[in-house]
């Protein structure tokens, strides 16, 4: 490889520069305390000069560098939390009320099975992004690698964007614990959400977004793939509400954001 090269920077990449620019702006104007103003600023753009080194050349390792962006911009997004909007808080009360009911003991008679499966899912759900890469990998389609990344990290970050002026509690933070018929397994998703999260609520919500632009980016060049991909979508949309680790509009939204995101980036022939 010739010294200097320079390799075009990729539609991914120059998504996630976006957004990394866009948190340091966020971070300027937000009311925190400026010494995590600094921070979130200077992580933002040390984000975006990581991402341009790697856009400086081409090996294996940068088609699968985005899933780190998606974390760091997570991450990142997390530390703009201010104070819940308790107005948007009460909306997003309101219809879950409205559509189940009693949230806690809504779901108190579903089948032991069934409700640990939604909430192993729901843990494990971080892996769906890198797997579905892997899926289009091993197929012999790595060359759709663009695609496949600017639609999960458009959705993904798009998810997050929000956070920095929307900004809520999830529904576990503000109800009583829900009543389930395996309390193991919840209380050990439970843990993991407590601990390995940001502990703020995204609207909509990524999970959703993510693992649903996962099933569609795989499922043109895959449909069987596509097919299980988005029955695990399907089963962390309906986890995210059993489990209340996020409401009913979250999950709403993070579908309607997933094919908008996946219309658009079709149009845009990318």
């Amino acid at each position: 490889m010739p010294l200097g090269y320079r390799s075009p920077v990729r539609p991914p990449e120059t998504i996630a520069i976006a957004y990394f620019f866009y948190l340091a702006a966020a971070a300027i104007v937000s009311p925190l305390p400026i010494a995590r103003r600094a921070l979130v600023a200077a992580a933002s753009l040390s984000m975006v000069a990581v991402v341009w080194s790697v856009a400086s050349v081409t090996f294996p390792l940068r088609d699968w560098l985005p899933g780190a962006y998606i974390l760091a911009g997570y991450y990142i997004t997390g530390w703009l939390f201010v104070a819940p909007s308790p107005r948007l808080e009460s909306w997003l009360v309101a219809w879950d009320r409205r559509v189940l009911g009693n949230p806690t003991t809504r779901f108190a008679r579903w089948p032991r099975t069934l409700v640990a499966y939604l909430e192993i899912v729901y843990m494990f759900c971080f892996l769906i992004v890198p797997a579905g890469f892997a899926a289009l990998v091993l197929a012999g389609h790595a060359s759709r690698a663009d695609r496949y990344w600017t639609m999960v990290l458009t959705a993904e970050l798009g998810a997050f964007a929000p956070l920095t002026v929307f900004q809520t509690r999830p529904p576990w933070a503000l109800e009583r614990k829900p009543v389930l018929t395996d309390p193991a397994v919840h209380r050990a998703a439970s843990r993991m959400v407590q601990h390995l999260t940001i502990r703020a609520n995204t609207f909509p919500s990524g999970h959703v977004a993510g693992s649903l632009a996962v099933a569609l980016a795989v499922a043109p060049l895959m449909p069987v793939a596509g097919a299980l991909f988005g029955l695990l979508a399907v089963s962390i949309g309906i986890a995210c509400v059993v489990g209340r680790y996020h409401y009913v509009m979250d999950v709403a939204a993070g579908a309607v954001l997933a094919l908008v995101t996946w219309v658009a980036v079709s149009l845009s022939g990318v």
